[in-house]
């Protein structure tokens, strides 16, 4: 497959495909001699194998040391991500039911007992994580939990400066340079905490301007910003596509 059939298949960039390619994360089996690059089937296995690390919030230096040790054990992996985001997955949907009652709740539909209002917070240590430590080191799942950590105390924080920088240019063209490099953060730093297409990433401006509760919450940094972001984030997709 092209590179650019990957991006379309997986739902992630061509430009994340060409910096794992720089980085020696994933290499294609062939390139072209018109530079294009091919992916076997067995690079989309070590695809899926990277993209399931990164869900469990391993950075990509540690991904490339682990993928590529002479003693990984690619079955081994699955099963201990499998274990990993099957506690994940449990205490999300604990969270949820938490969430769906608190809101029941604060419209006085039902009760809650203290008890009830915490249920699904763990704060101790995911079961499985001296698993983790032994096959993949303790340096590779600290840096893991750090990541993790710190996403979550950053995040709200980065969204809104990365919003207050945007709404100062939102007077200008869309398709100007100062636009275009304002809104180039804001795919970087989505694309930090999930996998957004170029695609993807036209739709989600797209959906600020369509969903008002998206609109209300943008427009606080300033009248507009909503639009603006909308098209810059048009003319950003448009102009990097393969």
């Amino acid at each position: 497959m092209k590179i650019k059939e990957v991006a379309d298949l997986v739902g992630i960039s061509v430009r994340t495909l060409h910096h794992y390619d720089e980085i020696g994360l994933l290499l294609p089996d062939e390139t072209t001699e018109s530079g294009y690059r091919v992916y076997s089937d067995e690079n989309l296995e070590t695809l899926q194998q990277i993209l399931f690390f990164k869900e469990l919030g391993f950075p990509l230096k540690r991904i490339k040391e682990i993928i590529h040790s002479p003693t990984f054990d690619r079955q081994e992996a699955l099963e201990m991500h499998y274990k990993m985001l099957l506690e994940k997955k449990t205490r999300l949907d604990k969270m949820i039911g938490t969430v769906k009652k608190t809101i029941q709740h604060s419209k006085g539909e039902i009760q809650m007992t203290n008890k009830e209002k915490f249920e699904g917070f763990d704060f101790s240590h995911n079961p499985y994580e001296q698993e983790a430590r032994e096959k993949w080191g303790d340096q590779a799942v600290d840096e893991a939990n750090e990541k993790a950590k710190n996403m979550s105390e950053f995040d709200q924080e980065k969204f809104n400066e990365v919003y207050r920088n945007l709404a100062a240019l939102r007077h200008l063209s869309p398709e100007s340079k100062e636009a275009q490099a304002g809104i180039k953060e804001w795919y970087v730093f989505l694309n930090k905490l999930g996998n957004y297409s170029l695609e993807a990433f036209k739709g989600l401006g797209q959906m600020y301007v369509d969903d008002e509760r998206f609109t209300k919450n943008i427009d606080q940094f300033g009248e507009g910003l909503a639009a603006f972001m909308r098209d810059a984030m048009a003319v950003y997709a448009d102009t990097n596509k393969e």
